[in-house]
């Protein structure tokens, strides 16, 4: 097995063998220069370290030798020299690093020195149960108390707290019934099955806490810091609930010893039933005020107390084995009379009063009861003793419905034509018993194995004593457990067994009857130990929900992280104490255990689940001293866990699921984010990668695209958002589906503005809360926007989950922009998005875009669906419309036609298409007249509003009319060609191959030699007389006719969708020469002049929406 060495330097001169210094000076204190000194420097003044002595030197080098006899060691301190650049600065002794680490010495603030880190590490304190994580710092001046370390060893700190937990009430006063009615062997099945559980449980869990260092706090600190603060809060809260419920069902124990074996007198409700709940609520609920009362005083009287209460535990367990053993030879006198084969209630057996009971009157001639006139009494032994022979009898159950009389199956009896009455003298079942709820019943009697762990701070050696001695008390109390369950069925009689309460046997303890010397032994040890178990609840609830609420991952839950000036947990012992009272107002220990069962049952599932986790992530942190551990073994105590919630009560499973469900939710989407490395982030990198690895197989199918968002953002100079709309409109598109990447980019040089990205990154994340954007931020330094918008579009991403879409804000006022980059960068992210096969979109007017809190009460979503760009047009208004703010808008689908075109199959064809791809739309198609001149007029117009505007603008001249696809193809990069308009039409003839090299030629409308000879010859240009001079100069041919459609087209939408809510139309694309680029602006502005909200849309070359299933 390989070994791993680890060296530490000694950092000290003092540390140093012979105490000389053979390292080079270097010096700190000159800006952030570091200056080595050779040995010809001048060493002649010393630097005493530990006097913490400064001595300047000269800033010229000496020529002399070094003189080693300057460090002096008298007094036992090494002195060493040091040449400081500045010399006039002093510095202390604590900012002085030695020689050793001076290649460090500018990040010891944030990386110490070993010897440092290892003495904070050897000083650690636990802090007290529930703190957090990380206490702040103590006040300045505030005297610390000196605090004793933990002394505690594996058997008083674990092994017996585990044991005083484990056993409780249901062990005195439930599993010799459990017995009775299961059988030897089902009650063994039982016992078994649970005592398993707990086994699987604590070997996770020795993992768990064998994992670094537990501060005290117990499964709560273990759950949450393995599975995160959701399933810790959720789990955290059952398990107090559970403690809780606990401590009500020990006081209802408690009660049950009181009024049945040791006062039956100090009853206030005479009779059963009915009377007897109301005797217990009364009585439990002062049991509950006197322990809530001694809790708050001081919890150290309930530790000193511990002792006791663990005593008379002991001390009642090995008087039942010594009853056994007696019993072999001296068998106990506690007669059970029967008559026939139903056992009689004891507190009756009288003649006379018996003759009453079963018959009308005191004469002898009165008539009787069918069964006692045909059966005869008789007197069995209640107890047979060891070598009997009973457990033959007791090895098959018995389950009994409420109401049934307890017979002796061996015995002979006629039988009676009605069933038996219950105003006779018989012992009755008080519930209907079956094998689920009796393991309901008996799970509370396991649990308990927390205790150790919760002690955790208080031990020696925590990472030893708390698998050994969780163990071994398991192991002890399972083999009381199952030898207990035999020696029940080997020693009692069955009917007594199956009486719960002892009604046959005189109203004794039935496990009292086979306790030695005396029963009382059994009676007064349970009734104190129930008592210090119900007292130990009460102690630990309240400092388990007082770490949660100190956690602060439950928002309404913090006041309860409050309380006295000790730390004692005031107002979390209050409610503690409220709610044990609804569980002793219940007022049933059989109704009761079930519910502590679920709980506690769910905690020791999470347990389990969070050691599998860890173990299959195989986390680097995951490196438990306890190596006893599989993975499958806790999938083995999960799925005991899980069986035993839903075989002991199906419906408290469920609402105790509900329960922490709602808990996870609440605390998912109201809880504070917190960050503790647990389990469940591991688990989510782990199928993050393994999703992303997936995706990465191969292109999305059509069927399966969505817009994954890259929506960039521009930020003003006080670092807000300029466009906030522009998340809006992303967050309404999106409807919280899919991948969103909001991202800025900040000028400047990484270096010098990381602080700047750090403040953009925070905008963002806060505008992206704020209008509910589920994403990631992405903010990039670069010198130049274009240059860092185009890194964010190469980079974004991962995998197969990089944005497929880019959502850009239009340059307002580009014209009058005092940057002329902002439209140069706007087109040249146009450019960079189609070269890298990117959909893009582009909100014009997007500050009159409705909010999410406007909700379009009517309207349209027009859609222009001039070219095909695979779908974008039809897939986007579908998307729109899933959220709340355009659900009332209908869609409606115009198309261009032109002459030579039929509309009215192109009406039809488009209407069989929007069916199959099952969108309900309005078809409409629009005819683009054939003109042989061009609209001169509405061209003049712009052309005059561009002139007053004193704008360069694009001249027209008549020309012919313009063909349809010669419009089409102005959609696509550097789309015409310099032909006339009929170079359309035959390029309709010729082949594919020649209009799509035609698609590919450039045009611009100013050469450079034209603008530059031009501008020589122009110089008044800008002003309006210039601007006019400029109609005489002939245009391209492209341009004209680009302007010419732009001009045509807006007259057609705005004419029929001047009401829409927003028109969606086809985003021409930029020439590849930039010297035309400001002409494609104009064309930009003057297809969407008019038009209130418009979403350019410019698809990504690939098909998003399909007519197939």
């Amino acid at each position: 097995m390989a070994s791993v060495r680890f060296t530490v330097t000694p950092t000290k001169a003092e540390d140093l063998p012979g105490g000389s210094d053979l390292s080079p000076d270097i010096s700190l204190r000159s800006g952030s220069r570091v200056r080595f000194e050779s040995d010809s420097a001048n060493r002649s003044d010393p630097l005493s370290e530990v006097s913490g002595g400064v001595t300047s030197t000269s800033a010229g080098g000496g020529t002399d030798t070094p003189d080693h006899s300057s460090i002096d060691q008298g007094e036992g301190n090494s002195k060493t020299s040091s040449v400081y650049i500045n010399s006039n600065h002093q510095v202390d002794d604590d900012d002085f690093y030695d020689k050793n680490l001076a290649l460090f010495e500018e990040e010891m603030d944030t990386r110490p020195k070993v010897s440092s880190l290892l003495s904070r590490l050897v000083n650690y304190t636990n802090l007290t149960q529930g703190a957090k994580e990380h206490e702040e710092a103590e006040s300045i001046g505030e005297k610390k108390k000196p605090s004793k370390s933990p002394q505690m060893g594996t058997l008083m700190g674990v092994y017996l707290p585990c044991l005083q937990n484990i056993f409780g009430v249901i062990l005195f006063l439930r599993l010799t019934w459990v017995v009775g009615t299961a059988g030897v062997l089902q009650a063994f099945c039982i016992v078994l099955m649970c005592c398993c559980c707990t086994m699987l449980t604590a070997i996770s869990m020795s993992a768990i806490a064998t994992n670094g260092v537990v501060p005290a706090g117990g499964s709560y600190f273990m759950i949450s810091r393995s599975l995160g603060p959701e399933f810790g809060g959720a789990v955290g809260l059952c398990f107090y609930l559970g403690t809780t419920f606990a401590g009500a069902m020990y006081i209802l124990g408690a009660v049950e010893i009181l009024l049945v074996y040791i006062a039956p007198g100090a009853a206030i409700f005479e009779g059963e039933g009915a009377a007897m709940l109301n005797n217990m609520r009364i009585y439990g609920s002062i049991f509950l005020l006197f322990m809530a009362l001694l809790v708050f005083v001081g919890v150290k009287y309930v530790n000193k107390l511990a002792s006791v209460f663990l005593a008379c535990v002991i001390i009642s367990i090995l008087s039942i084995y010594v009853g056994a053993l007696v019993s072999a030879f001296s068998v106990p006198d506690f007669p059970v009379c029967m008559l026939g084969n139903r056992t009689i209630n004891a507190h009756d057996v009288k003649t006379t009063r018996l003759w009453k009971l079963f018959c009308h009157n005191s004469q002898l001639n009165a008539t009787c009861d069918e069964y006692f006139t045909s059966n005869n009494f008789s007197e069995i032994k209640g107890i047979p003793g060891l070598t009997s022979g009973a457990i033959s009898e007791n090895l098959w159950g018995t389950y009994l419905h409420k109401g049934d009389v307890l017979e002796k199956r061996s015995l002979h009896a006629s039988q009676a034509a009605h069933p038996a009455s219950d105003r006779y003298p018989y012992v009755f079942a008080d519930i209907t018993t079956s094998f689920t709820v009796l393991v309901g019943i008996f799970f509370p009697s396991v649990t308990g194995i927390m205790a150790g762990s919760n002690r955790s701070g208080d031990l020696k050696d925590a990472q030893r004593s708390i698998p050994i001695g969780t163990i071994l008390a398991i192991l002890t109390t399972s083999l009381v457990y199952l030898s207990n369950v035999v020696l029940f069925g080997a020693c009692i009689e069955g009917v007594v067994l199956r009486d719960k309460f002892g009604h046959s046997v005189k109203g004794n303890l039935v496990v009292g009857t086979l306790a030695w010397p005396s029963p009382w032994v059994i009676v007064i040890g349970s009734f104190f130990s129930t008592c210090g178990a119900g007292l130990q609840s009460l102690t630990g609830a309240p400092r388990l929900l007082q770490a949660i609420a100190k956690d602060n991952i439950i928002p309404f839950l913090r006041v309860f992280g409050h309380g006295k000036a000790n730390g004692e947990p005031t107002w979390a012992l209050l409610l503690t104490a409220l709610i044990a009272e609804l569980g002793i107002l219940i007022a049933s220990l059989d109704m009761v255990a079930p519910i502590l069962t679920m709980f506690f049952l769910m905690c020791y599932l999470f347990v389990n689940l969070a050691c599998a986790l860890q173990t299959l992530l195989r986390t680097p942190n995951w490196r438990p001293r306890f190596s006893y551990y599989h993975w499958s073994l806790s999938f083995l105590g999960m799925t005991f866990c899980l069986a035993l919630m839903f075989i002991s009560s199906w419906y408290y499973a469920i609402v105790a699921m509900v329960i922490a469900g709602m808990i996870y939710k609440y605390i998912e989407y109201q809880g504070a984010e917190k960050e503790w490395g647990d389990g469940i982030r591991g688990l989510s990198l782990s199928a993050a990668r393994y999703a992303l690895l997936r995706l990465e197989e191969g292109p999305p199918h059509t069927k399966n695209w969505r817009p994954q968002l890259l929506v960039l953002l521009k930020l003003d100079e006080d670092a807000h958002v300029k466009s906030p709309r522009l998340l809006t409109f992303a967050s309404q598109l999106k409807a919280g589906k899919g991948l969103t990447i909001v991202g800025t980019v900040v000028p400047g040089n990484y270096l010098q503005s990381y602080g700047e990205a750090l403040a953009a990154e925070q905008t963002l994340k806060h505008l992206m809360d704020k209008e509910r954007v589920k994403g990631f931020c992405q903010c990039i330094v670069a010198q130049k926007p274009r240059d860092g918008i185009s890194h964010m579009i190469q980079s974004s991403g991962l995998g197969g989950m990089k944005p497929n879409t880019v959502v850009m804000g239009w340059p307002h006022a580009w014209r009058q922009s005092e940057d002329p980059q902002s439209w140069k960068t706007f087109i040249n992210t146009v450019r960079v998005t189609t070269a890298a096969h990117l959909a893009l979109l582009v909100p014009k007017n997007i500050s009159l875009f409705p909010s999410n809190s406007e909700p379009c009460t009517e309207g349209y979503i027009d859609v222009w669906w001039i070219v095909h760009d695979g779908g974008m047009l039809m897939l986007l208004p579908f998307l729109l419309r899933q959220h709340k703010v355009w659900r009332k808008c209908s869609m409606r689908i115009f198309t261009v036609a032109q002459m030579e075109d039929n509309s009215i199959q192109m009406k039809k064809d488009l209407l069989t298409f929007t069916y199959q791809l099952r969108i309900d739309a309005e078809v409409e198609v629009v005819e683009m007249v054939r003109t042989k001149t061009p609209n001169v007029s509405l061209i003049s117009s712009y052309v005059q509003r561009d002139g007053e505007k004193q704008e360069s603008g694009v001249t027209v001249e008549k020309r012919g009319g313009i063909d349809r696809n010669s419009m089409l193809r102005l959609t696509s990069i550097g789309s015409d060609d310099e032909d006339d308009t009929d170079g359309g039409e035959r390029d309709r003839a010729g082949s594919g191959g020649g209009s799509s090299e035609h698609h590919r030629r450039i045009q611009m409308t100013w050469t450079k030699e034209k603008t530059t000879q031009y501008r020589a010859t122009h110089s008044g240009c800008s002003t309006p007389e210039g601007f006019r001079d400029m109609l005489s100069i002939r245009p391209d041919h492209s341009n004209v006719r680009r302007m010419h459609t732009a001009v045509k087209l807006n007259e057609v939408i705005v004419n029929r969708s001047h009401d829409a809510r927003v028109v969606l139309l086809n985003m021409p694309g930029p020439p590849k020469n930039t010297e035309g680029d400001e002409n494609y602006m104009e064309f930009l502005e003057v297809l969407t002049e008019g038009l209130e909200r418009v979403l350019l849309v410019r698809g990504g070359g690939s098909e998003v929406i399909t007519i197939y299933s």
